[in-house]
């Protein structure tokens, strides 16, 4: 029963993990971050409809960015008629499969399946490897089917692996080998504003939803105190 319990306990933070044993960095999103939310919106529409759609998620649901239907029309709809129509995948499902070995999964609720922090490393630990079909692998996900789409803006890098003696941590050693069009800091602020926006799609009313939670659990600890109150005044002739 004891190991039963421990499991269950360890259960969530295991399965945030990633598979092949890289740690895991924070993601410092924010989603009340409107121009953070835009361009990840902007890198999503550019880099990954391609291949990954949102069947759960409208275009008109980027109103909600701060962005007019006008901006949405002109610059983030590329797989639609309309406004209202789901943010549907740019290629045929059955031909990435046979591209990729996999079909890409939809990317609607990555965010609460996967984990903010899961996304935010595994988007910038690729690196080359040609023993892969695509020639990328990744340490958060070892053997992924998926190539690194944004190696322009990151450039090329390759991963050492080695273990101490005596089967101590693992140890990862990343070298450059050509520079992409951002800097690493500017790379690093490109994911998070994807990650942020793949945070917002997961659950548009979460933002929303957590400030209505701290109002509810404010307004019910003042009724408890007056609930407390009346309780004592009721019961002070009791003995």
């Amino acid at each position: 029963m004891k190991n039963l319990l421990i499991a269950l306990v360890l259960f969530p933070l295991i399965a945030l993990a990633s598979e092949g044993g890289y740690r895991l960095d924070r993601s410092p999103h924010d989603e009340h971050d409107l121009v953070s939310l835009q361009a990840g919106a902007r890198t999503y529409m550019n880099y990954c409809l391609g291949c990954h759609g949102m069947q759960y998620m409208r275009y008109d649901g980027l109103k909600h960015l701060g962005l007019n239907e006008a901006q949405i029309r002109d610059n983030l709809m590329f797989t639609a008629e309309k406004v209202g129509e789901p943010i549907k995948i740019a290629v045929n499902p059955k031909e990435a499969k046979a591209w990729f070995g996999t079909a890409p999964p939809d990317l609607s609720v990555v965010a609460r399946s996967r984990g903010a922090d899961w996304l935010y490393t595994y988007l910038r630990t690729f690196y080359r490897d040609e023993k892969t079909v695509t020639g990328w692998n990744n340490a958060v996900f070892p053997n992924v089917a998926m190539p690194h789409v944004l190696w322009t803006l990151q450039g090329t890098r390759r991963l050492e692996v080695s273990a101490k003696e005596g089967h101590g941590p693992v140890q990862y050693r990343w070298s450059e080998v050509a520079k992409g069009a951002q800097t690493p800091a500017e790379y690093d602020a490109t994911v998070r504003d994807l990650v942020n926006f793949l945070v917002y799609v997961s659950e548009p009313s979460g933002a929303e939803r957590r400030s209505i939670g701290i109002v509810v659990l404010f307004v019910l600890g003042v009724l408890f105190i007056f609930a407390y109150l009346l309780k004592k005044d009721y019961w002070k002739d009791v003995k």
